[in-house]
């Protein structure tokens, strides 16, 4: 029987769904950007919370889809994908452009990149467990 750990580490690897499910995060906050409707989320009263959480989703969803990326390479990414979604909502007659909300993106990030030297040593595979030993 597998252990915890071991359970713990083929999830951590399963790239493909972390890569999944990053998309299909990436679609529903380009949605709930750009939407008209109102769609209250009872986790946070606070719009600045729902930027930070989404930004801390998509920072975990992206080290988990590719561990190997430095946070030099994605973490510009994402704060760029917060600025183009705050330039979108300034053209929109529903929406604001806010650099509080930026800050709350960046501050998602900041926090995402926390945890992550915790799991890192759990995603290496032993060599007696990698799939090229004999």
């Amino acid at each position: 029987m597998a252990s915890l750990n071991q359970h713990v580490r083929t999830l951590l690897n399963a790239r493909a769904l972390w890569r999944l499910a990053l998309l299909v995060s990436v679609a529903a906050i380009v949605y709930l950007a750009t939407t008209s409707q109102s769609y209250p989320i009872p986790a946070s009263a606070n719009d600045k919370v729902n930027h930070l959480i989404a930004f801390l989703e998509l920072t975990l969803l992206t080290r988990l889809a590719w561990p190997e990326l430095k946070p030099w390479w994605f973490a510009p990414a994402l704060l760029s994908f917060g600025l183009g979604i705050e330039m979108v909502q300034a053209n929109l007659p529903y929406r604001d452009f806010s650099l509080a909300d930026l800050a709350a993106d960046a501050a998602g990030i900041a926090i995402g990149l926390l945890p992550w030297p915790f799991f890192k040593h759990i995603t290496k595979q032993p060599l007696r467990n990698s799939p090229n030993s004999l």
